[in-house]
């Protein structure tokens, strides 16, 4: 498990710069706030291709969380979720460069 990112993700939401699930993580590409879109491991096969064609559709970045799974992702951010919308540029590109 990436703790690195987790962690990341945990001081993003403290600072209130995520959104949470699916509807406001789309509504955060639509209006143009999301700047990455972080799906976990075992979300929905249906529900990340939406995610993702959303996350096109606005030229927004994504990444897979791999071996990090709703559970582990919800605690680290507080909230039940399996994808969340990063928005601020910094946690993005931090986000993005903890490969």
């Amino acid at each position: 498990m990436d703790n690195k990112i987790l962690t990341l993700l945990g001081f993003a939401s403290k600072a209130g710069k995520l959104s949470f699930g699916f509807d406001s993580s789309v509504t955060a590409m639509k209006t143009g706030k999301s700047k990455l879109i972080i799906i976990a491991e075992d979300i929905s096969p249906k529900s990340r291709k939406e995610a993702l064609f959303f996350a096109d559709k606005s030229k927004v970045k994504y990444k897979d969380l791999e071996g990090i799974d709703i559970k582990a992702l919800s605690d680290a951010v507080g909230k039940k979720c399996g994808i969340i919308s990063v928005n601020d540029e910094n946690f993005a590109k931090a986000c993005l460069n903890e490969e």
